[in-house]
């Protein structure tokens, strides 16, 4: 499943808080909507936050589409932003790696809680991370 063969279900601007907020309930709705259990919505709307928050503040803002798919049913969505990039992903991806002083659990921990992972980024032009959540 990737973005790409969903329907769009949402898009939000991300450029603070209130805006991650947003994104969270934008993806645990469409998760209900399809009749997601309770610990998978949160599993993914977890992740999702976690890459909401890191478009606001490693990449200046950013724009997260959601979508949703019908067989097999789930949720995925794109996050894209226009910040410095990521030089090292795999060292991004590793536990404990921090750039902003937080726990390092950032980018490895939404990798694991999401059924598929994608991320593209250009060092100086942005990242994209497209990941999906199964029913």
């Amino acid at each position: 499943m990737t973005a790409q063969e969903g329907q769009p279900a949402g898009r939000i601007a991300l450029r603070s808080d209130r805006d991650v907020a947003r994104a969270r309930r934008a993806v645990a709705r469409a998760m209900e909507d399809l009749g997601a259990r309770a610990i998978r919505r949160t599993r993914f709307v977890t992740a999702v936050s976690e890459i909401a928050r890191n478009a606001v503040v490693h990449g200046g803002g950013g724009e997260m589409t959601v979508f949703v798919h019908g067989d097999p049913p789930g949720v995925s969505i794109c996050c894209q932003d226009k910040g410095p990039g990521i030089e090292n992903i795999k060292l991004a991806m590793s536990d404990g790696f921090t750039t902003a002083g937080g726990l390092g659990h950032g980018l490895g921990g939404a990798r694991r809680l999401a059924d598929s992972f994608e991320i593209e980024t250009v060092p100086g032009a942005g990242t994209t991370i497209r990941m999906a959540a199964q029913l």
